[in-house]
């Protein structure tokens, strides 16, 4: 009942919560993805990041949420942290949900970045990429180089 009073980082952090403890609750994560889709553009880059990041977690399915994060995010990907990309990008590969036009947005974002990527940062991305069968082969250069 209290979902709708939610802030977008309170949504995220209460599903990020159940998906950390492997408690996957259907009927939290459908109203919670309903209240998402209803002000995602309000969410800022990590509540997008750990609210997609729990639905792939729990293995929830919600392709609408997914596609309106994906569309939001591109919006912000400048404010996103190197963690929340790759989080993300872990997220949809994980999810098994295409998104071209966020990994193609992303994969410009993470070069710019890629300094502040630590190991388990780029490697999350690069097999979302792969997983993906996503081909950025300026972003494979540029993490060999790293």
């Amino acid at each position: 009942k209290k979902c709708k009073t939610f802030e977008p980082q309170h949504i995220s952090r209460t599903l990020w919560s159940y998906a950390t403890v492997g408690y996957p609750s259907p009927k939290l994560f459908d109203v919670a993805a309903g209240e998402a889709l209803r002000r995602i553009n309000t969410f800022k880059s990590q509540a997008i990041s750990n609210t997609v990041w729990s639905y792939a977690k729990v293995g929830r399915p919600s392709p609408e949420l997914f596609d309106a994060a994906a569309a939001e995010a591109i919006k912000k990907l400048n404010t996103f942290t190197s963690q929340e990309l790759s989080n993300m990008l872990w997220s949809y590969a994980t999810a098994d949900h295409p998104s071209p036009d966020l990994f193609d947005a992303a994969a410009g974002e993470v070069m710019k970045k890629l300094k502040t990527f630590n190991s388990q940062d780029i490697s999350k991305t690069l097999w979302a990429y792969a997983k993906m069968t996503h081909p950025s082969p300026e972003l494979f250069e540029a993490a060999a180089k790293e």
